[in-house]
């Protein structure tokens, strides 16, 4: 097999990354799915451009450079292992999706996963999305471990290429009915596609995955992340976690968060903690609450996001954060104003609007974003509420 000399050499840095504790995206996912292979799971993958990776970051299905023959590492590594197969699906979302979402009804023991190739584009696929991955279960009792990748993220690049429409997904939340996660490293990728096959309670995954993560130095992985420990609903922030001087908590999901770090780092801020919320549903209050009680002392709490207010998830976490935090704090939101496109066309534009709501999250008074506080009472009534919008 005779590989293109420019892939052999991309593929050939991955050992260099595992050794140097910097997996990254693409090394993390085909870890994941060559250790559910090993352990008799088969893995399906469709999706348009998905053998090679909308990005070209993937390459699962690799092509002999003078025959054309495909190649699959993935169905090489064990004698006894369970098949990986890939498939660059038609261009059509409502097509693919239904029937992967059928395939997986019927094949609960393996991993089937539909990828996007924006996230925006299963708009194309509304109809099975609310038909049967989100209620399939009640309606019928048919259960489906189906995982949708849509790549998400606001990097200039247009209103069709930055969102995956995560308000849509929150608003069919309901009844545990799917499970709807937005990682932050490659690590937590790994994990939460893995727990898709091992827990044994079968419910579609809507995941969103990156675009410039997949080759941001700051977004990788070390071996022993993978190897130990599990998926964390909530991350806390490693480096602010023993401060007392904490004056403000922001929450934040997915690519923002290196937005806020690299900001934070260039201010040389210390009074600011950054939390990520790796899972939207099921709301992981507890963890949650867990992680905001070494921050009690701070009465800011603000939730970031790319998307502007009417989009994104600030709509179904703002009653849930004010469940959640102590009374005395106050919550507020930081992020791109309501409108009705999803993102800007202009790059210059992009990057202004950017720049505005990273500032404003970190710096800003609060003067110009709406805040409000608890005012549950802790006890039956926090739980109460808490209970009733899961």
């Amino acid at each position: 097999f005779e590989i293109h000399p420019k892939l052999e050499k991309q593929l050939a840095r991955r050992i260099d990354k595992f050794n140097d504790a910097k997996i990254d995206w693409a090394l993390a996912e085909a870890l994941s799915y060559g250790s559910i292979c090993l352990e008799g799971h088969p893995v399906r993958l469709s999706g348009e451009d998905s053998g090679r990776g909308t990005f070209s970051q993937r390459h699962a299905i690799l092509y002999d450079n003078q025959t054309s023959e495909p190649f699959v590492p993935l169905n090489h590594i064990d004698p006894d292992q369970a098949p990986f197969v890939g498939f660059d699906s038609l261009l059509s979302e409502f097509g693919v999706l239904g029937f992967e979402y059928g395939y997986s009804v019927n094949r609960r023991e393996g991993l089937t996963l539909w990828e996007a190739q924006f996230g925006d584009f299963v708009n194309g696929a509304q109809v099975i999305i609310d038909q049967f991955i989100s209620s399939a279960e009640v309606k019928w009792g048919l259960k489906s471990g189906l995982v949708m990748r849509l790549p998400h993220g606001y990097e200039g690049q247009g209103p069709e290429h930055s969102s995956a429409r995560i308000e849509r997904f929150l608003q069919l939340c309901a009844q545990g009915n799917m499970c709807v996660s937005y990682p932050s490293t490659p690590a937590q990728y790994f994990h939460v596609l893995r727990r898709q096959v091992l827990a044994g309670n079968p419910r579609p995954l809507v995941v969103f995955t990156p675009k410039s993560l997949l080759r941001n130095p700051m977004a990788v992985s070390s071996a022993a992340e993978l190897t130990e420990g599990a998926f964390a609903p909530v991350m806390d922030d490693p480096d602010a976690g023993k401060n007392s001087s904490i004056t403000r908590v922001l929450l934040c999901a997915g690519k923002v968060y290196y937005d806020l770090l690299n900001y934070r780092r260039k201010q040389e801020l210390t009074n600011v903690a950054l939390v990520r919320l790796e899972q939207y549903y099921p709301y992981p209050e507890r963890e949650l609450r867990d992680v905001l009680e070494r921050y009690r002392d701070a009465k800011d709490i603000v939730w970031v996001q790319e998307e502007p207010r009417n989009m994104g998830a600030w709509d179904f976490l703002d009653e849930r954060l004010l469940a959640t935090i102590e009374p005395g704090q106050t919550l507020r939101y930081v992020g791109r104003p309501s409108a009705a496109s999803t993102a800007t066309g202009s790059s210059r534009r992009h990057a202004a609007e950017q720049n505005a709501l990273v500032e404003e999250a970190l710096i800003g008074d609060g003067v110009s974003t709406q805040a409000r506080s608890v005012t549950l009472e802790l006890g039956e009534k926090r739980t109460a509420a808490a209970a009733a919008l899961n």
